[in-house]
């Protein structure tokens, strides 16, 4: 009895992406998101703004 081969067996990992293979579309899109949650953050702070005296 070898206890040490019984149980759940960890994935093997996966090699990093390099960050340098983005084209045109990639970064068109990464700009586009960008975009729309720094307009959801600013829509957020006005609608949490509450009464001003």
């Amino acid at each position: 009895m070898s206890g040490r081969e019984g149980g759940k067996k960890k994935p093997l990992k996966a090699k990093k992406k390099s960050g340098g293979d983005l084209d045109d579309v990639d970064l068109e899109f990464k700009a586009k998101q960008k975009a729309a949650k720094a307009a959801e953050a600013e829509a957020r702070k006005k609608m949490l703004g509450g009464k001003k005296k």
